[in-house]
C-alpha cells in the first residue's frame, strides 16, 4: 500500500511540473480522498485533476463527484492517466461554463 501510494504521489508531482511550465499556478490535495487530485489555474481557467497510472482506473461514483466538484468551481475536469512507458493520456469530463 505505501508502495502504490508513493507512485501514485510521484506522478501527481510529475504532472504538476508539466503544468507549472505551460503556466498553471498548481496545487495537490495531499493524501486526499476526495476525486481531485490537483487543482490547477492559469488565466481565469480553473482544472481539477484525477491522476492514474498503470491498470487504475476512474471509479463511476469517482468520476460523478470529479465532475460534481467542477461543476461547483465552474472548472474544467480531467483525468490524466500514464499509461505504460509513462505514456500520459489526457481526458476531459467536464467543461467550465463560460
Amino acid at each position: 500500500m505505501v508502495i502504490q501510494y508513493a507512485r501514485g504521489r510521484a506522478k501527481e508531482y510529475r504532472c504538476m511540473e508539466l503544468l507549472k511550465r505551460e503556466g498553471y499556478v498548481v496545487g495537490r490535495s495531499a493524501g486526499s480522498h476526495s476525486p481531485v487530485d490537483l487543482f490547477a489555474a492559469k488565466e481565469g481557467r480553473v482544472m481539477l485533476i484525477q491522476v492514474k497510472s498503470g491498470t487504475a482506473r476512474v471509479k463511476k461514483e469517482e468520476l460523478r463527484e470529479l465532475v460534481k466538484w467542477a461543476e461547483a468551481f465552474n472548472a474544467d475536469a480531467e483525468v490524466w492517466h500514464f499509461m505504460g512507458r509513462g505514456n500520459l493520456q489526457k481526458r476531459r469530463v467536464s467543461m467550465a461554463r463560460e
